[in-house]
This record gives structure tokens, sequence and C-alpha cells, in this order.
């Protein structure tokens, strides 16, 4: 395939996020071969850390916050007219991508979990609808280049090293980014409640699945046996039965455990959007087509309320 891929590397803090390996490894379902280019808009750092994958990284220097009208402007600007950019599907990746695509006049697709290869031209790529309740199969032109949304922790993080990456700065051709309606105020961050669980190692997260707020004392019982911490899914903290603090997910909290339980939770981009550092993906769910199953490492198809008490009990007796 003579199309380059493109990946937009998000990051925070001078640390690029965990999607950045994860799109590695999404650009080689697509070209096993590809030589992907990095993308990285204002740190130096996050250049020379993506540098040790990416074979070449595009740096665009920039002061502001993240923007993502100022940041659609400079890549319209660098990007070749067939190019095939991959951009992670959070909260900012919504923002940028739909627009994007209309100003390079290419394709566009939006939460990705999969790509099956390229066949006469068009890309063959797997999506979710309803939450996820059900997969479709889609055949997308790339003639004319696509800007393309992955779902971040789907695809396992490509760690491979390259011989050394080259940064070739690309802030002049970018154009000026100082013109933008839009003006950043400030970063409101998640609250912090009686547990921290951005700290937690092992996180037992409960979802719709658990029917009843009193059904939660079989969760907190599990938590307790495995050493672990309580953390929900946004219909828990909706319906009140846990407060802010204890959500995984984009309008969440973001957690980095080792390992990680999720209890009759569907596996909506929503919430997985806010769950990094590849943990040990443990879920339960009596759907067996919950796409949580997609990206756990261990899958059990089971009412939780029958499932759980009967776990807690074993892992008591082993302790």
């Amino acid at each position: 395939m003579a199309q380059q891929i493109f990946a937009y590397i998000a990051h925070k803090n001078g640390k690029a996020d965990d999607s950045a390996l994860e799109l590695v490894a999404a650009a080689k379902k697509i070209d096993a071969d590809a030589a992907v280019t990095a993308i990285v808009v204002g740190s130096d750092a996050v250049c020379g850390e993506v540098a040790a994958t990416y074979p070449e990284v595009w740096k665009i220097s920039s002061d502001a916050h993240p923007n993502a009208e100022v940041i659609r402007k400079a890549l319209v600007s660098i990007l070749p007219s067939d190019a095939l950019l991959l951009i992670p599907h959070d909260t900012f990746g919504m923002d940028l991508s739909p627009g994007l695509s209309i100003k390079l006049d290419s394709a566009f697709a939006a939460d990705v979990v999969d790509f099956e290869g390229v066949e006469d031209g068009k890309l063959k790529m797997v999506r979710q609808e309803y939450s996820g309740m059900v997969s479709t199969h889609v055949l997308c032109d790339i003639s004319a280049g696509a800007v393309i949304n992955v779902r971040p922790g789907v695809f396992q993080p490509d760690e491979s090293k390259s011989a050394g990456g080259q940064v070739a700065d690309k802030t002049g051709d970018a154009g000026d980014l100082s013109e933008t309606t839009r003006r950043f105020l400030e970063v409101v961050e998640a609250e912090v409640g009686d547990v921290d669980i951005t700290k937690s190692e092992i996180l037992i997260s409960v979802g719709r699945g658990i029917e009843d707020q009193d059904n939660l004392e079989i969760i907190d019982e599990l938590a307790e046996a495995v050493g672990g911490d309580v953390s929900c899914s946004r219909p828990i903290v909706d319906a009140k039965w846990l407060e802010k603090s204890r959500q995984v997910g984009t309008s969440g909290q973001t957690v980095k455990p080792k390992v990680y339980m999720a209890l009759g939770i569907s596996g909506s981009f929503q919430h997985m959007g806010g769950i990094k550092g590849a943990p040990f993906i443990v879920a339960v769910n009596k759907n067996a087509k919950a796409p949580i199953f997609q990206v756990a490492d261990v899958g059990v198809i089971a009412d939780i309320l029958e499932f759980v008490p009967e776990l807690t009990e074993k892992v008591s007796e082993m302790k």
C-alpha cells in the first residue's frame, strides 16, 4: 500500500498517552510493512519518547493548551492529500476528527475496533454500534485518504523499538496557529474521594449489572477479599449509588491498575477510555456479546449476582 500512515499522539504533562503504542499496532493491521509517522503537537519530550518506536516524528511547536480548532488547521497544512491518519477515539479525538476529514475532503470513521486489511483500494474495518451491542463491518474508500478514530485499549501496545526515529520540525509548514475563536480557560481535575482509585493496583469495578444498590455489598466483600478498591461505570454514579470519584471513564477518573475486574460492565469506549497501562482485565457479564469481552484477558459469561459471592468464598478459602 503506497499511502502513508500517520498517528496523532495524545499526551499529558510531557508523557505520551498509552494509545501512542496502540496506534502502531493498529497501523500494522492495515499494512504490516507500514512505516508509521507520529505527529506530536507541543512537546519536545514526547517527541523524544515516541521516536524510540516510530521511525519518523513530525513536531509542531505550540505553547497553547490542545485546541482542536488550531490543531485541525495545522494538520490540514502538513498532511499529504491521501494520508491515513489514526487518532485515539476519546473526547478530544471526537472534537478534532469529523471537521478534519471535511477539511481534507477524505473519509472518516469513528470508534474503530479492528482492521481487516485493504482490498481494491478499500479498507475493511470493524466498528461498533448501539453501545457496542452490534459490530458493523465497513468498507471505506481510502483513495483520497481517511481520518480514523481508533478505540483506546483494543489493540495490544506495540513496544518494539525502532533504530531511532528522526524528528522533523513541521512548525513552519503548519501556518499561523494564533488565530482561533476558542479560548482556553482552565483544567478542572476530577475530585478525589475517600479512596484515590487512580493509585489503586487492583480495582473491582461494577456496572449496571449489579441491578440494585443493596447488591453493592457483594462487591465490597470481593474487594476486601482480594485487597482491591471498588470503582464503577457511569450508570452507578448517575443512580447516586457511588460517588463521582469512583467512576472510571472519559467523564470520570483515568486509572492504571495492574488488575481490573469489570463486573456487569458492557465496555463502552467512554468507560474503556479511562483505563490505561494495559492491566490484566477480568470481565464478568451475562451478555456473551458485551464488547468488554473483546479486550478482556479472561472473560466469564455469568450473572455477577451469582458469580461474585462464589468467587469471594473461593478467594477467602485460599487465603
